[in-house]
């Protein structure tokens, strides 16, 4: 049987999904989903129940916030593959409760030590493919569950992986969100050898309310909950994975799954009126919310208002300013210089507000000179009695990945490669042995040196954009945490990326519906190319933490199938 706290419901509204007579309805920013949750010992918030569930029956077994993100993380892999994996990558933020500070952990893979550029090149010349296996890196996953669990961890491996593994033996229902991109992936991955077998019962992906079972991944788990880190990439598991690979063509090896460390970096921040922001540096682009933020503080947007065409314009225009600088300068640290201080000061982020034209809409930007869209993602939130806190992030890459799923091992492999830049002689040029470009945040605030606020926002490209509207919606609009989740987001899509190419027309500004009638019209009188759209603006999960009470406050939005749960 499945013990402790699985018995949580889902309220979630999946923005993909919702039932027409929902989709006609207004999601004003007035509107929200459900209540917050509030605690005092506790909180979790995922995208997932199961999850939520596990990393509470967790904290009240007496393991620390760490404990109870690996425990959600695993259950995760299982319940929600459609957005992450044992295959893939994870960066997560750590408060310290006790000493009262912040640590970052990089857990993102490498590229094949044997694969060189010129041979990438000679393979791949119309670019990476998105699957396959060419984009496949080192996963980072696991080593950074064991980095966590070696430095914050209280509970045995075995007995946070616990739950995990019982709902791959036993089985669980998918729910409504992840079979719909469950069907959507399996289109794609199921010519790969093992992938049918693993994630296709009856040939075909489970639907909502069918029971799935991962007995595969479930040994998997077993081996890591007895072995830790040595078992994954140095034993059994790294053998199959090594040698699958070579039979599919791949470059990943066997050395180099065994040569991959996780990386404790130091975080950085700006202040945006009063709160510290915190982001992990690159090769992620955590930076991107830092620099939006400082672009956006000159202007007094709680006047402007939610939704007015001038707040939108400004965001649009400042995220156009960013994501340039994000194409020419984010990439592997280990690799290249890369002026991270530059690109977060204020004077510089007063250089690049001069670009921005109140009353007209750039077509092309250039990216500044800091020394003069796709994707699947988890993100988890959880918060124990000792006041740690953690924000994760974890993710394949275009859902499910690269549709290698080696032998019976019960995951795919990550395309992150993907996100490599075939030119040579830039910040994320392929090399071997480098980390791609990252697109997953995980996000932290403070104030007055205090915790305030761990959230993150799935979804590509997109999570920068929402974490800052996320930010504005709570501290220039005064928003509830739940209402700063639920509220209807803009996406900007159309900015050159790290992997190259240009900004084509000013790119194209989308709406989430819920905003009023008259903002498409007024943007498109400012030369925006506009689209009002359902679903693509991320997934928000949140932890707030009272200052002076003690209390947390749990958010989990409607576009995901997951929620809050304090205790």
């Amino acid at each position: 049987m499945i013990s402790g706290n699985s018995f949580l419901v889902s309220f979630a509204l999946p923005a993909l999904l919702l039932p027409l007579s929902a989709q006609n309805r207004v999601f004003g920013p007035g509107w929200v989903s459900r209540s917050e949750a509030l605690a005092r010992r506790g909180m979790v918030a995922t995208s997932q129940p199961l999850a939520t569930g596990a990393a509470v029956r967790i904290l009240q077994e007496g393991g620390t916030a760490v404990d109870g993100a690996i425990a959600a993380n695993a259950v995760l892999c299982l319940v929600e593959p459609t957005g992450c994996g044992l295959g893939g990558d994870l960066f997560a933020l750590v408060w310290e409760g006790k000493a009262g500070r912040l640590h970052g952990l990089n857990g993102s893979g490498r590229s094949p030590r044997s694969l060189t550029a010129a041979k990438l090149r000679e393979l791949c010349p119309g670019g990476i493919p998105p699957r396959g296996p060419l984009p496949v890196t080192v996963p980072g996953c696991v080593a950074g569950w064991c980095a966590l669990h070696e430095r914050f961890g209280r509970l045995p491996l075995k007995e946070v992986l616990a739950p995990a593994i019982e709902y791959a033996r036993e089985g669980f229902p998918v729910t409504e969100v992840i079979a719909r991109y469950w069907e959507i992936n399996a289109r794609y991955l199921r010519r790969y050898p093992g992938f049918a077998e693993t994630f296709m019962p009856g040939k075909r992906a489970p639907r909502k309310g069918e029971v799935f079972r991962n007995p595969r991944l479930a040994a998997t788990l077993e081996k890591i909950a007895a072995g830790g880190r040595k078992a994954f990439y140095e034993g059994e598991v790294a053998e199959k994975i090594g040698k699958y690979m070579k039979e599919m063509g791949g470059y990943l090896t066997r050395a180099d799954l065994a040569a991959h460390r996780s990386e404790w970096v130091e975080p950085v921040s700006t202040v945006y009126r009063g709160f510290r922001v915190w982001e992990l540096p690159p090769n992620g682009q955590g930076i991107a919310v830092l620099q939006m933020l400082n672009i956006l503080e000159a202007y007094d947007i709680a006047a402007m208002g939610f939704g007015s065409p001038d707040y939108v314009h400004l965001l649009v225009e400042a995220k156009k300013l960013v994501y340039a600088d994000r194409a020419r300068w984010y990439g592997d640290m280990a690799f290249t210089e890369i002026p991270v201080a530059r690109l977060i000061a204020k004077d510089y982020a007063a250089a690049r507000r001069r670009r921005i034209d109140p009353k007209r809409a750039a077509l092309q930007i250039p990216a500044g000179d800091p020394r003069l869209e796709e994707g699947d993602t988890i993100y988890l939130t959880v918060a124990d009695r000792e006041g740690t806190m953690v924000s994760l992030i974890q993710s394949n890459y275009r859902g499910m990945g690269s549709g290698m799923t080696p032998g019976d091992l019960g995951f795919v492999l990550q395309d992150r490669g993907e996100l490599f830049d075939l030119r040579p002689g830039r910040p994320n040029s392929y090399a071997p042995g480098k980390r791609p470009f990252h697109t997953i945040i995980p996000a932290f605030v403070t104030r007055g040196g205090k915790p305030w606020l761990s959230f993150g926002v799935m979804g590509g490209a997109m999570q920068p954009q929402g974490q800052v509207q996320v930010l504005v919606n709570l501290i220039d609009f005064r928003m509830s945490l739940q209402q700063a989740a639920d509220a209807p987001r803009v996406r900007h899509r159309g900015s050159p990326q790290p992997t190259g190419g240009t900004m084509e027309k000013g790119g194209l500004v989308l709406l989430e519906r819920g905003f009023p009638a008259g903002l498409a019209p007024a943007l498109t009188a400012l030369g925006h190319r506009v689209e009002t759209r359902v679903g693509g603006f991320g997934g928000c999960q949140a932890i707030l933490r009272d200052p002076e009470s003690g209390v947390y406050y749990g958010a989990s939005e409607y576009r995901k199938d997951g929620c809050a749960l304090g205790y």
